[in-house]
């Protein structure tokens, strides 16, 4: 059996936010309509910042769709024009105060069910103090955490956040 590509006949606009933009498409398969619903994103970039003393700098912050305040790697969306690494640069300076020398590890699709974003990954070492700045109504706390110990969370199932799970599968033998 060969997979077929969807061929999009109609596309119908629901939302047009700020972060997505959703959609209900009406595509051909196999001979056949069928709906598909799409949430679309400009794409984001994520940083592991690795310290001189081997400690990562995770921020926790409260999130609202799942109700509860998650430990992730630094984050965020890219804007308009924006190169991954210009994002991943920009993000690691806004939520932990740092610069540093950027490696890309990879990306990721994070729900390719229903949603395009793709995330960027990426490592952060040689890292320099400068000054955190969030934008507002971003609230955050940064904590670094010995490399080992962030390698015992994640064995023991006590790491939830995706984005940050893949990225240090992809890190794996790198930090």
């Amino acid at each position: 059996m060969s997979i077929e590509k969807e061929k999009l006949i109609h596309r119908k606009p629901i939302y047009d936010g700020q972060i997505i933009h959703v959609f209900k498409d009406t595509v051909e398969l196999a001979g056949r309509e069928t709906i598909r619903e799409v949430v679309l994103h400009q794409g984001a970039a994520a940083i592991i910042p690795v310290t001189d003393k081997g400690e990562v700098l995770f921020v926790k912050q409260y999130r609202y769709p799942v109700e509860e305040a998650l430990l992730e790697i630094p984050a965020g969306k890219m804007d308009p024009g924006e190169t991954p690494e210009q994002c991943a640069a920009r993000e690691l300076e806004e939520e932990t105060g740092y610069r540093g020398k950027l490696t890309k590890l990879g990306y990721v699709y994070t729900t390719p069910g229903f949603c395009n974003e793709t995330i960027h990954l990426y490592l952060a070492t040689d890292l320099v103090h400068t000054k955190q700045h969030l934008d507002e109504g971003e609230f955050l706390d940064v904590l670094p955490m010995p490399l080992k110990k962030v390698w015992q969370m994640i064995g023991e199932g006590k790491m939830f956040d995706a984005k940050s799970l893949a990225a240090f599968a992809m890190a794996k033998g790198k930090i």
